[in-house]
């Protein structure tokens, strides 16, 4: 890979992931557009281990208040904020981590047409308006339910489809359930900690069991590129989420959306 192609690559992975737009969609367009070969399944697990240190290194003082109280629930039965937290990303992941399981092939492949792509961007960039105005916006993220964690875990399912955007559906539950935005978009960065570090266990896996050389000068920039462009992007994200509102990023969806529909139709 040129050094360009690796920039270029994980700035978009470190900017997209968190952001309500689809990373997927994005890593699968920029090398259909720009000519270039796949970049390789090495490549994929740096750039997913750079935004995972990214959230982790962001969260880890709330990470490691949830895990202390997620231990002193198991042993002494009695639930806190915190513990209850931890509870609920465990849980809300478990719909997303089994479908990804059981549809990993077809996601990988009949799921990743312009096509499909153009239509959930446009689709979910609705939803995702449609939830910002009709929210209430009077929640926290203390306070998730079983139906609030059932609701929000079965929606993030729908982001193995390419464009629809795994933060941008779980933002778009939970904004429907009455969350805040700001609540919204760190339960959803949260409950992206487990099913990245499991794609990645996977991807990992399967390069594993390739043969070949490996490009650690591209996996070194690609982490290093993709974790401090995530920071960023929580960091700022976060801050500016209550005074810009969704409606940028629907904006940009329906944009990237119609492009994709005049060019591939």
């Amino acid at each position: 890979m040129e050094i360009f192609q690796i920039f270029v690559l994980a700035l978009v992975q470190g900017i997209t992931e968190f952001l309500p737009i689809s990373s997927s969609a994005h890593l699968i367009l920029i090398p259909l557009i720009a000519g270039w070969t796949d970049q390789g399944l090495a490549f994929d697990v740096a750039v997913h281990v750079g935004t995972l240190s990214a959230v982790v290194l962001y969260f880890r003082k709330e990470l490691i208040n949830m895990t202390i109280a997620w231990f002193q629930s198991l042993q002494a039965r009695k639930s806190t904020p915190e513990s209850n937290l931890a509870w609920a990303v465990i849980l809300g992941t478990i719909p997303a981590g089994v479908a990804g399981l059981l549809l990993k092939d077809l996601a990988e492949t009949s799921f990743r047409s312009p096509l499909v792509i153009a239509i959930t961007t446009i689709l979910f960039g609705l939803l995702l308006w449609y939830s910002d105005v009709k929210g209430k916006r009077n929640r926290n993220e203390y306070s998730l339910t079983i139906s609030d964690i059932l609701f929000i875990g079965l929606a993030q399912v729908l982001a193995l489809i390419p464009g629809t955007s795994r933060s941008g559906i779980t933002i778009t539950a939970a904004l429907l359930l009455g969350f805040t935005r700001e609540a919204a978009a760190r339960y959803s960065f949260l409950l992206s900690i487990p099913l990245i570090t499991a794609g990645g266990l996977l991807t990992a896996k399967d390069l594993a069991e390739q043969q070949g050389t490996v490009d650690w000068q591209s996996i070194i920039i690609g982490a290093g590129i993709s974790g401090l462009t995530a920071f960023l992007c929580i960091h700022y994200f976060l801050k500016l989420i209550n005074k810009i509102g969704m409606a940028p990023f629907v904006w940009y969806r329906l944009l990237l959306g119609f492009i994709l529909l005049y060019v591939f139709i």
